[in-house]
């Protein structure tokens, strides 16, 4: 009976292990098949990179065609040459390389004319490197919003978002470059800006823009910035298909300045003028004229004084290393602690929080304007050491009138700076105190 039993037991046993064996190795695959079935299919997997070749065609439109460059740029060929705005051609790239479907429609269809696919509202044909080409088909929208959608060549019909369709379904204006100057602001080394009443020209040294015409004048790097800015980001308004429009608009305005700029491969100009609260431009680099933003009309209505630096010092926000004031017959010395650490000292002494609000002024040290005369006898001498030593700037200050002229030294230019700043200044320095004793 034992032995009976004992038999009986691992027989069960066996077919117990059995059944779990076959469940564990059987359910996976039952998740797979349901997975698989629930993931919409993929349309496209492309390499993005080796694509070469692009040619987009819409319906009732001429096909456009775009070739990358060696240099990685992509070029319009056709319908004529045109610069080609490169995130825009990338941004098609991106999304078509990579094409998910909402939901597989027919596996085998026979009549795409249903899916409006036998004359796709869009086709994209891409081409890699290696010749190998693909071509989508995009079609009519679907009772739900979706878009019908194919590859040439494949039976299969799928539906992408409608959101995806208006990512591929671009024309000219929208893949063409609408920068009026299509330079690298960062490469651009000399900007000139011709007007009515003046001419001013900027040139760059590294980061650093000075200001070379109509005289060598240093240069609110923050305000050449934003003119370049300007210019390099200006771009063609192309909503209007009446572009001869905008070319005798721009032949009857006035004239308000010439900007040239200049980089490693040349100098691109751009004239600009205005019509009551209109601007509009006519590029160098570019057929025909264009409409555009008021911003850029209001960026070069400015005279040179609206670019030149009026801080007194360079120092910026760095702290100095050391500040010498001498105000008549009364001076004061800060200099900074070494060995990282940050504290002021003056004749041996730490000092308190006083020092900092010295530096401050003197940091805020600013003109209200330029002046032509009224520097003599400055009582004020002004000594400021930054940059670990490498930059030291001398600056004399004289009482004029109700205000004050500064001139730096080497710098033929005066600045006439308000009471309120320099007497600040001046109580500042008197109110200088040692740190308290611990």
């Amino acid at each position: 009976m034992k032995t009976g039993g004992l038999y009986i037991s691992l027989a069960v046993l066996v077919v117990l292990g059995g059944t779990l064996y076959w469940s564990n190795h059987r359910k996976p695959s039952d998740e797979t098949t349901k997975a698989s079935a629930d993931t919409p299919p993929a349309i496209l997997k492309l390499d993005q990179s080796s694509i070469d070749r692009l040619e987009v065609k819409k319906k009732e439109a001429e096909p456009i065609a775009l070739t990358k460059a060696n240099a990685g740029d992509w070029q319009i060929t056709a319908p004529k040459p045109l610069r080609a705005d490169q995130s825009a051609v990338t941004g098609i790239l991106s999304e078509v390389s990579s094409l998910n479907s909402e939901r597989l429609v027919d596996d085998k269809a026979s009549n795409l004319t249903q899916y409006g696919l036998d004359q796709p509202v869009v086709a994209l044909d891409l081409t890699e490197k290696n010749n190998r080409s693909e071509k989508l088909l995009i079609g009519n929208s679907t009772p739900t919003g979706s878009v019908y959608a194919a590859l040439a060549n494949d039976p299969r019909v799928f539906t992408i978002s409608s959101y995806t369709k208006t990512n591929l379904d671009k024309g000219l204006n929208d893949l063409r470059d609408k920068r009026l100057l299509p330079v690298n602001a960062d490469k651009v080394s000399q900007i000139e800006l011709i007007r009515k009443n003046q001419d001013m020209a900027f040139g760059r040294n590294k980061d650093a823009w000075q200001i070379l015409k109509p005289k060598p004048y240093r240069a609110d790097g923050t305000q050449v910035s934003e003119l370049l800015n300007k210019l390099t980001e200006a771009k063609m308004d192309l909503t209007s298909s009446d572009s001869s429009g905008a070319t005798s608009a721009f032949s009857k305005a006035t004239p308000l300045a010439t900007a040239k700029l200049t980089d490693e491969s040349g100098t691109q100009q751009l004239d600009i003028r205005k019509d009551k609260d209109s601007y509009y431009a006519k590029s160098s680099a570019v057929d025909g004229a264009y409409k555009v933003d008021a911003d850029l009309g209001k960026a070069l209505d400015k005279s040179v004084d609206d670019f030149r630096n009026k801080k007194l010092f360079d120092f910026g926000y760095d702290d100095p290393n050391k500040i010498e004031l001498h105000n008549g017959a009364k001076a004061y010395l800060l200099t900074r602690g070494t060995g990282g650490y940050d504290d002021w000292w003056s004749n041996g002494k730490k000092m308190d929080s006083s020092a900092e609000t010295l530096v401050s002024d003197v940091r805020d040290l600013s003109a209200g304007k330029f002046v032509d005369s009224g520097f003599s006898n400055p009582t004020i001498e002004l000594t400021v050491t930054s940059g670990d030593g490498k930059r030291v700037e001398k600056v004399s200050i004289a009482k004029a009138g109700n205000d004050y002229i500064a001139k730096r030294e080497n710098d033929p230019s005066l600045y006439q700076l308000d009471a309120s700043a320099v007497d600040s200044l001046l109580t500042a320095a008197e109110g200088l105190k040692p740190a308290a004793s611990k």
